[in-house]
């Protein structure tokens, strides 16, 4: 039983290590990404899958023509929709293309269909950005700037909001920016590659127009940001343009938005990175290796869950039976991962939750047990658009 505790702790070492050093680097001084001296030539292309979303994309339309130079345009594929967003986009002087499939569903496939629509007139950049999401002054252009200078994907920092937020939202919204802002600039600071985050993403024709998009995958980002990366194109953190969304407000459909996050991400871990592990060794590519690496990490609430339930079956085990070394090393991880949480709460997130929330994280983490126990047995698959009427 020591014997097994110790692998169990050991296996859980590796990504609480891998946290601690992003959430350590996260404090250093921004490295710059790129030079704004772009002439301003480049032509893009924002591309915008939408699928039933009358109810934001008016916000996200306004909000992409106030920065929209004469060298971009926008182009929205209305995916399946059964409402008024293709009249909608059209009405914001958006490109429309209609796309009408019942059995391939799912972003992926929209954004594939996109993509091939635009082959006809090819842009230098295409951004793609979610039909509910706003970007800051000057994203665009920043986005453009950094795919021309790098040649390779752009990642804008990511964030989410809930519009009234109790304790357990302002935990949520802390896990989120744990996951898409203090790590990837952690990543970033070391000049390391990001994970793909789904939205804010700009690319060179070359490397999206050759990319594999058409599929259902539940978290199509990250598996597309892997595959570029073993093609030698690994995505840049860019924390200086933000995209901003919020959560959905409605119960069920925030849990179902939870379910298909996580879910997809375990599911990542566990059919997906051995092979990539396998193609960084074969490459020696230091940027894959790291991708995999920080997909390592699992879910934090996750990760808090399994460290502390191995510190309980360690400490029974001294009690029982006296052996101490597996409590030692589940103390020491434990440890570690509590203190990197307190560091990346106290240098980011002291604006989203108080120390008092942070003391009611347990409770937080009981409450996603059944979402854990659910990947384990009927882990979610196909991809199902989030309700956020």
């Amino acid at each position: 039983m020591t014997i097994l505790l110790l692998i169990l702790v050991s296996l859980v070492s590796l990504p609480i290590l891998v946290f601690s050093l992003e959430v350590l680097f996260s404090l250093f001084p921004q490295r710059k990404n790129y030079s704004e001296s772009n002439n301003g030539t480049s032509s893009f292309v924002v591309l915008i899958p939408a699928h039933n979303e009358s109810g934001t994309i008016e916000n996200t339309l306004e909000n992409i023509n106030t920065q929209l130079p004469k060298n971009g345009h926008m182009l929205v594929v209305a995916d399946n929709c059964t409402d008024d967003t293709a009249a909608i986009a059209k009405a914001h002087g958006a490109e429309v293309i209609e796309r009408i499939n019942e059995k391939d569903r799912g972003k992926g496939f929209a954004l594939d269909f996109g993509i091939k629509h635009l082959a006809k007139n090819k842009p230098d950049i295409v951004i793609i950005i979610d039909a509910d999401c706003l970007l800051d002054d000057g994203a665009l252009q920043k986005l453009v700037h950094a795919a021309v200078q790098y040649n390779r994907p752009i990642q804008a920092l990511d964030m989410m909001h809930y519009s009234n937020p109790g304790l357990k939202q302002r935990i949520s919204e802390f896990a989120w920016l744990v996951k898409n802002h203090v790590r990837p600039l952690g990543l970033h600071n070391m000049g390391l590659p990001c994970q793909l985050m789904g939205t804010g993403m700009a690319f060179p024709w070359p490397i999206i127009s050759t990319a594999s998009l058409a599929s259902s995958d539940i978290v199509e980002d990250m598996k597309m940001g892997l595959d570029m990366a073993s093609a030698g194109y690994a995505p840049v953190f860019l924390p200086n343009a933000r995209v901003v969304s919020t959560f959905p407000e409605e119960g069920s459909a925030e849990q179902s938005q939870r379910k298909r996050w996580e879910h997809g991400h375990l599911s990542m871990i566990f059919t997906v990175l051995p092979g990539m592990l396998a193609i960084a060794a074969m490459k020696v590519s230091k940027d894959l290796f790291a991708m995999v690496l920080d997909l390592v990490v699992p879910p934090l609430a996750l990760l808090s869950l399994i460290t502390i339930l191995l510190f309980i079956a360690s400490s029974s085990m001294l009690v029982i039976s006296g052996e101490s070394i597996a409590f030692k090393f589940s103390l020491f991880a434990l440890l570690a991962l509590t203190s990197f949480i307190l560091i990346a709460w106290l240098r980011w997130g002291r604006d989203t939750v108080s120390f008092t929330d942070l003391l009611m994280v347990p409770v937080y983490i009981i409450g996603k047990i059944p979402l854990y126990i659910a990947a384990m047995f009927k882990r979610q698959k196909d991809w199902i658009r989030t309700n956020r009427d």
